[in-house]
């Protein structure tokens, strides 16, 4: 308790622990897309515990992970190597995340383009709510995996990187929802969100073979597709406003 009492009047714990919720927070972008993406296929009934009950579930992994963050250190270390580069378990979860990603954005692209084939009352079997849950979950692990060994690499402290993490999900669990509806609202917005799964599952796979990407380069072409397609957006309704 005393060492808590001194961790909060410490200045530099909390200018560590706003740089680590940023981080988080900027961090979860990427995540909150899939969330968006995966639960707006789902009823509205459903779509809502879908996305409390997987980021549930991922707050409780990466609370885990942050407890066990000298074991997180490990997952850095290579387990075998192949034609001189080493893969450790980091790589291995990047690649087969990035992988996943891919595979569900092209089945969710193929099934915009070809929408009779996913059926109203296939999305509404417990068999789908329950595979959303879990790749909700699953996921956010993935794209923690980075977030958890940078915060581990700022601070020491555990207690500041819970309750970062707790303060992000937080606000990814807040922002899911609107981020849903609004994809679900405008078509060409979800296939947009597709294209940046695409591209995030390929940067994944690529930062595992050992080729990173800055996330910044990434968030920029992002923004500016988003700028763009919300201009498209804004003149569609322009146009479609009665005239006066």
């Amino acid at each position: 308790m005393d060492s808590l009492l001194a961790l909060a009047a410490d200045p530099t714990a909390w200018l560590a622990l706003a740089t680590l919720i940023a981080m988080e927070i900027v961090l979860g972008i990427d995540n909150l897309v899939f969330v968006a993406i995966l639960s707006s296929k789902l009823p509205a009934a459903q779509a809502t515990s879908a996305r409390r009950i997987g980021i549930g579930l991922s707050l409780i992994f990466r609370v885990l992970l942050v407890a066990g963050a000298a074991y997180v250190i490990h997952l850095t270390e290579p387990l075998f190597i192949i034609f001189g580069k080493g893969f450790s378990w980091r790589d291995l979860i990047l690649i087969g995340g990035g992988l996943f990603l891919v595979f569900k954005a092209t089945r969710e692209i193929h099934g915009n383009v070809e929408p009779d084939e996913l059926s109203e009352a296939a999305l509404q079997k417990p068999r789908a709510f329950l595979a959303s849950v879990g790749q909700i979950a699953l996921l956010d692990l993935v794209f923690s995996i980075d977030s958890i060994i940078t915060a581990v690499g700022m601070t020491d402290h555990v207690a500041i990187m819970i309750l970062s993490v707790i303060t992000a999900v937080l606000v990814m669990l807040s922002a899911a929802g609107p981020l849903a509806k609004f994809i679900h609202a405008n078509p060409t917005i979800a296939m947009l969100a597709l294209g940046f799964l695409l591209l995030i599952g390929t940067t994944l796979i690529a930062d595992g073979f050992g080729f990173h990407f800055p996330k910044g380069y990434i968030y920029t072409a992002m923004a500016f597709s988003g700028a763009v397609e919300g201009l498209n957006i804004l003149a569609r309704k322009r146009r479609k406003r009665p005239p006066e």
